[in-house]
């Protein structure tokens, strides 16, 4: 139990949470290159992209890395969110 904690409170659980969605992306698209399907890439980075955001967003806040820079990696999020909103986005005929 001392472990996580000491992984929050120093914000090191969100450097090994983007470790392993790096290693997802690399799987993914490995996954692609020999299977010629899977995941879209594109849909796939935005996605990471919003996630990957929000966890830089936490790792500032338990890190007090203070308001201005919790809110660019949340905008950030939100400019990745609305860029993989468009490309699902399906028109009316």
């Amino acid at each position: 139990m001392e472990l996580l904690e000491s992984l929050i409170a120093s914000g090191q659980i969100a450097d090994i949470m983007l470790g392993v969605m790096v290693l997802e992306v690399i799987a993914i698209a490995l996954y692609r290159r020999a299977q010629g399907g899977g995941i879209a890439m594109r849909p796939l980075i935005l996605n990471i992209g919003a996630g990957g955001s929000l966890i830089l967003a936490l790792r500032a806040s338990l890190t007090e890395s203070g308001w201005l820079t919790i809110a660019a990696f949340l905008v950030l999020a939100l400019v990745f969110h609305v860029a993989d909103q468009a490309g699902r986005w399906e028109r009316g005929d």
